[in-house]
């Protein structure tokens, strides 16, 4: 289990008591809820408590970051990204999170509750059912309401002297640390006032850097308020926090008011080509995001990490406050919306290219984005969410959230009208038709790829009809009639000629994949092996990896077959190398197998049953029956049996669970790398 809890991005201060009563509720409670006003500091006492002394020491941890989630019907499939969880069946998510964690010692935290209440309460009551060992904390400003939680109220430090060693850490870090006996009693005086709230604390340290500390001391009160829910009054620390970030306002430039207002549409993190784009319009230039962004940072209303910025949940409320007193709020939506869909356009058009790579990690990064564009397009403009959506449906599939493509499919596909013949009903047709067949729903795959190929011809859309093939082509490989296969890509005319790189287009590229598959499951093993170095060498001049992958694995599965099997040993390892730029469970999982069986020729026997450990932990995130095409069992049971016979039953078990306790990406490193065996 990968642990998936953001590292801690300043110095831990203090709070040993709250953490030893985190450690002692988890004894006596299998779901223990942080509980406090905004800013008190909740959700680093879980990030602490959960990755340092015996919290750490589980059989997994992971972390859901609900913050940037507005749908709670993706509630599921978020923690199950947390888990890393890459469910290739028609589970539905929670399903699927049951029978991944079964009867594993997993701690899961789910941070950040409070707007999803009720659907955190419903998720954790199933889940704590269903999985004997599993441990939950959640952070929220109300308790979640699940029998046996055990709530930890989070008050402010207790000590004065903690507050205070709190607040001169972060002046330091401002660059202005407290400098003798005066400046102690200033800052003593200073967090009495802010009632020792840590975030209240941390804001009015990041001022110091424009107001000198006897300055801030007596600073004047804001008289605006953060919004409340109406039926809870506001204790009184919450007071101080408004206090604090109406400080910060307060200190603000005209132009920076407006950026953090326009910011705050910004469902989580963002970068500074998505701060420019989205809040850019007039009177702000480019230049002047820059600048503001860069003052934000100053004034510790934006965090920055490395290149990327986040707000925190209360100063992102105190900016969509704002954002509604100036009557921006539904053109920043709009403005958001049609900045991610036209980053997904160029994903989509870059996609089989030396821009790949990147636009996988891009599109990992803009999944709240695209979840919340998407969610603003459905009501009104359905044929853009459809665009938008199967766009991202390919690279999602090898994100892990093939269910969640499906879903925004089919919702999106009953809202487009019915005579709507665009491009974008095209793209969605095999959107859907991919995440089917993945799903094993072969006979509505089916279908969908009919409707696909009809929609291509009405539009006179080439490149769908391709896609349809494709699809087509797919489905016949998966249901073991490889024949068939090739027949269908070689009528759509894409498969006829030599490769070449200025000509060659995603959908050509990808039914010539499928007539490598289908040359290879028909046995004709050297048109298949000319056949994939020909195109192996147009996608590596390309800078490719997604075909490039599966044509490594191709030719290592033929030179298994051929008996070359330091080659396919070699191949393998390609496909793996290339796998780490794009993820994919579902192929690597495949292409472990083809490892394991040509490290068991070559005579590496631990290697090999390490690598079907692998493959087997790969299976298990993707819940596919099947494990790949019909071709691949047989050649798979022959080379389990032989290491059983060669290891012991005991010493090739051992070797699997070894495999099994090391985590994704130390396995797939492990894979493209060879080397020593990592330890579990």
């Amino acid at each position: 289990m990968a642990r998936t809890v953001p590292e801690e991005e300043n110095s831990f201060i203090g709070r040993s008591e709250e953490l030893d009563l985190i450690e002692a509720a988890l004894t006596r409670a299998r779901l223990v809820t942080l509980t406090g006003v905004g800013g008190v500091g909740k959700t680093r006492l879980a990030q602490h408590a959960v990755t340092h002394g015996p919290l750490a020491a589980q059989d997994g941890v992971a972390w859901a970051d609900l913050s940037p989630l507005r749908n709670a019907a993706l509630l599921a499939a978020t923690v199950a990204d947390a888990l890393d969880l890459s469910d290739h069946t028609p589970r539905m998510p929670l399903d699927a999170i049951c029978a991944w964690i079964g009867d594993r010692g997993i701690l899961l935290v789910l941070d950040s509750c409070e707007h999803l209440l009720g659907a955190c309460r419903d998720l954790a009551g199933d889940l704590l059912a269903a999985c004997p060992r599993l441990r939950i904390v959640v952070t929220s400003r109300q308790p979640l309401g699940v029998r046996g939680e055990a709530v930890l109220t989070i008050e402010p430090p207790a000590s004065l002297d903690e507050a205070v060693a709190l607040f001169a850490d972060r002046a330091a870090t401002a660059g202005s640390p407290l400098k003798d006996d005066a400046d102690g009693q200033l800052a003593a005086t200073l967090c009495e006032r802010l009632e020792r709230l840590p975030l209240a604390l941390e804001l009015a340290a990041a001022q110091l850097r424009s107001l000198p500390l006897a300055d801030l001391c007596v600073a004047p009160r804001s008289a605006v308020d953060l919004p409340l829910a109406p039926q809870h009054r506001a204790p009184s620390r919450h007071s101080a926090l408004r206090t604090t970030i109406g400080w910060s306002h307060e200190l603000c430039t005209p132009q920076e008011r407006l950026l953090w207002a326009r910011l705050s549409v910004l469902p989580g993190p963002f970068d500074g080509t998505t701060a420019w784009q989205v809040a850019g319009a007039a009177p702000l230039s480019p230049r002047g995001v820059g600048q503001a962004l860069a003052a934000l940072c100053e004034k510790s209303v934006v965090v920055r990490r490395g290149g990327t910025y986040r707000m925190l949940d209360a100063v992102r409320e105190y900016g969509r406050m704002w954002l509604a007193e100036i009557g921006d709020e539904e053109a920043m939506a709009d403005r958001h919306a049609e900045y991610v869909l036209s980053r997904t356009r160029q994903a989509h058009v870059e996609w089989f290219g030396p821009a790949q790579a990147g636009w996988y990690r891009r599109i990992g990064f803009l999944h709240a984005d695209i979840r919340l564009a998407a969610d603003h397009f459905l009501p009104t403009d359905p044929a853009a969410a459809l665009e938008l959506i199967g766009h991202v449906t390919f690279y999602w599939v090898c994100s892990g959230y093939l269910y969640e493509a499906r879903q925004y499919l089919e919702r999106v596909m009953r809202h487009l009208p019915a005579d709507d013949e665009g491009g974008a009903r095209v793209q969605g047709l095999w959107s859907l038709g991919v995440a089917l067949t993945l799903q094993g729903e072969h006979g509505a795959a089916r279908r969908t790829a009919v409707a696909c190929r009809n929609a291509a011809a009405a539009a006179q859309d080439p490149e769908g009809r391709a896609r349809a093939a494709y699809l087509d082509g797919l489905l016949h490989l998966l249901d073991g009639r490889p024949l068939a296969a090739g027949t269908v890509v070689e009528a759509s005319g894409t498969v006829t000629d030599v490769p070449r790189p200025e000509r060659l287009t995603a959908a050509g590229a990808l039914c010539r994949l499928v007539h490598v598959f289908a040359l290879t499951g028909s046995g004709r093993l050297e048109e298949s092996r000319e056949e994939a170095l020909a195109l192996r060498t147009v996608c590596e001049s390309l800078d490719e990896y997604w075909t490039r992958s599966y044509l490594d694995h191709q030719l290592a599965l033929v030179a298994v077959m051929e008996g070359w099997a330091r080659d396919a040993v070699r191949h393998a390892r390609a496909a793996l190398g290339a796998k780490r730029h794009i993820g994919d469970a579902f192929g690597i999982a495949m292409v472990m197998d083809v490892l394991a069986i040509s490290l068991t020729d070559v005579g590496e026997t631990h290697a090999a049953a390490y690598a079907f450990g692998a493959a087997r932990r790969f299976w298990e995130t993707v819940g596919h029956p099947q494990r790949g095409t019909p071709e691949m069992a047989p050649l798979r049971d022959q080379c389990e049996e032989r290491l059983v016979e060669l290891l012991g039953d005991a010493e090739y078990e051992r070797v699997l669970g070894r495999a099994a306790a090391s985590d994704p990406r130390t396995l797939v490193s492990w894979g493209a790398g060879g080397g020593p065996l990592p330890e579990g």
